[in-house]
């Protein structure tokens, strides 16, 4: 589930209860929405996003934290800002 409140707010991915698959599939479509977001903005064309992979076997954390580093323009934010993402598109002219 994606929800953000405005766009002010930091858009949340909630992954509880999906299956590796799943979670794959729903961070591919997101990062569509959230590349969108970023060019929408302002440069350098960054926002920050959180992702909620729950606890249990760490099955999805570590899937995300896979995704993350395969996944151009996708990083993880500094660790004093919290579990969140930082994804940033640079426009290629």
């Amino acid at each position: 589930m994606l929800s953000q409140r405005s766009s002010c707010s930091t858009p949340t991915l909630d992954l509880h209860g999906c299956t590796r698959d799943e979670t794959l599939m729903k961070l591919n479509e997101t990062l569509k929405v959230w590349v969108d977001t970023a060019m929408k903005g302002e440069y350098p064309f960054v926002i920050s996003a959180t992702i909620v992979c729950g606890c249990g076997n760490q099955v999805l954390c570590e899937t995300v934290e896979k995704w993350i580093k395969s996944t151009r323009n996708v990083c993880n934010a500094p660790k004093s800002s919290g579990p969140k993402i930082r994804f940033s598109h640079h426009a290629v002219q």
